[in-house]
């Protein structure tokens, strides 16, 4: 179903790769409408942005020189409400570590600071069930029972911005690729470096650093 057969709220869903798919088919079934993001002009008159799971590397690459990107920007920093799922929410990020070579493409309006891959390759993918905390009375609906979590390649968030409400946490320390830039991120902001974090951790689980564990200003 697309725009024209509901008349719930319109969200654009970034269709340039990813779970596209799954986005727009439980966005139908809440009842909103919806758009497939390709093109710059396809951002106009949305209530809502949807970014997806899959790779973020591979968006900003697609949408090189096409001002997509640029009115995706534009549109969130106009408030547009937007959601974004692992990539999606590296997109989101105002900032990442672990870029690739040129950096990455970004859209913005999330006061954070993502690693891309912080836990490792699709083998070391996993489930957790994640306990909601704060947030206002939707979120508290979700507190009576724990959120099945599921991390794939995931992103973690290392540093919030003001305004930035954390509404669940892990505690895990980076894999051995993300480590080297998780310490310099560390090491900019001041605080301990994953390398003495994962020793910490093997010496005492209950001690692991939550990822979100450094606020900005």
């Amino acid at each position: 179903m697309g725009e024209e057969t509901q008349t719930g709220p319109l969200i654009g869903v970034l269709a340039l790769q990813g779970s596209v798919e799954e986005h727009v088919d439980v966005l139908t079934k809440l009842g909103a409408r919806t758009r497939e993001i390709r093109t710059k002009d396809q951002v106009a008159g949305v209530d809502g942005l949807v970014f997806p799971g899959g790779e973020s590397t591979a968006m900003g690459i697609m949408s090189e020189g096409d001002g997509l990107f640029e009115a995706l920007r534009a549109s969130v920093a106009s408030g547009t409400p937007a959601y974004g799922t692992c990539a999606g929410m590296i997109l989101l990020a105002d900032d990442c570590v672990g870029q690739r070579e040129g950096g990455q493409a970004l859209v913005g309006g999330l006061r954070c600071t993502v690693c891309r891959n912080y836990f490792g390759a699709q083998v070391s993918s996993f489930e957790l069930p994640l306990a909601v905390e704060g947030g206002d009375a939707d979120a508290a609906r979700l507190e009576a029972s724990e959120f099945p979590a599921v991390f794939i390649r995931a992103p973690a968030i290392l540093a919030r911005g003001k305004g930035c409400e954390a509404l669940a946490s892990v505690k895990a320390a980076p894999c051995a690729a993300a480590a080297p830039e998780v310490d310099a991120f560390r090491g900019r902001t001041g605080s301990k470096p994953a390398s003495k974090k994962r020793k910490a951790d093997a010496d005492d689980d209950d001690d692991a650093p939550k990822v979100e564990d450094v606020d900005e200003e």
